[in-house]
């Protein structure tokens, strides 16, 4: 075990000096994102989450594995989520690993020369699958984590694009119109549902156009939202006129049997003119 404390000292001395030769090293030219960086405070930061990695992971031969693992998840999670590495290739930020397990190998075969009449070869073969293994880890929950974070990142972007996507407009006090445009899935149409109930019952809507002319294709889900979100405004007291709605959408609603149980136009614009509800001031 002292042999253990022994390597850990070694290593930790040589952390800052070989986080400078890391860098140097470093393949800039067939390199982006992080790497290829040249702003002075993204050069510092990448040189820092560098330097304590390397203090991190030599902790693994003095910390039992849950204390290693519990203090290296921090790292890794900060690290993951940094957007310098989020816009970095993912084979990239692999090959640093595999160069940085490159550094720490040598350095346990340093030790074990000057030390080679007190360690035998079974404790030497032992630090190297102890270092194979922990960076075999890392390398898994590290890019886990950047995969499930962007995915977040990707879910909670497409969230508000999908909510930004379909607006409830007031044309003046009572009435609005709620233009739909593109495709429409089946979680873009609960948004719709949710967003539209919630906007007309704050901005005390009684009138609402729903505009169909910018949507290209529906399928029996969609359809059916659509169907509920007549039916949940007409409790909450809101008329719907849907306009704009294509042949091919009218002729796959009569396949599937679904009435939207509301009046419909060919156009927006019909749609205003034949209302004698609306006024817009």
């Amino acid at each position: 075990m002292h042999r253990n404390k022994d390597l850990y000292l070694f290593l930790e001395q040589k952390a800052k000096d070989l986080n400078e030769k890391w860098y140097e090293q470093l393949d800039k030219t067939n390199s982006s994102g992080v790497y290829a960086s040249n702003d002075p405070e993204t050069i510092h930061n990448l040189k820092l989450q560098n330097y304590e990695f390397h203090l991190h992971f030599f902790r693994i031969f003095i910390e039992d594995k849950e204390a290693f693992e519990k203090d290296f998840q921090e790292w890794i999670v900060a690290t993951a989520r940094d957007e310098n590495h989020l816009n970095t290739p993912t084979h990239q930020i692999i090959r640093e690993f595999m160069v940085t397990r490159g550094q720490h190998l040598d350095l346990i075969r340093e030790f074990y020369t000057l030390h080679k009449d007190t360690i035998d070869q079974d404790m030497f073969e032992l630090w190297n699958r102890e270092i194979i293994k922990a960076f075999d880890d890392v390398i898994l929950k590290f890019t886990e984590e950047m995969h499930h974070y962007s995915n977040r990142k990707l879910q909670a972007q497409q969230e508000m694009i999908n909510e930004l996507s379909s607006p409830v407009i007031l044309l003046n006090d009572t009435t609005a119109l709620l233009p739909l445009v593109g495709d429409i899935d089946t979680n873009r149409a609960k948004l719709i549902l949710e967003n539209t109930l919630r906007e007309c019952t704050e901005q005390d809507v009684d009138l609402l156009f729903i505009d169909l002319s910018g949507v290209i294709i529906i399928d029996t889900m969609v359809a059916q939202q659509i169907f509920y979100l007549v039916d949940a405004l007409k409790l909450v007291g809101v008329e719907t006129v849907i306009s704009g709605m294509r042949p091919e959408i009218a002729q796959t609603a009569v396949q599937l049997g679904v009435s939207f149980n509301a009046r419909t136009t060919a156009t927006l614009t019909q749609a205003i003119r034949t209302s004698k509800r609306i006024s817009i001031n």
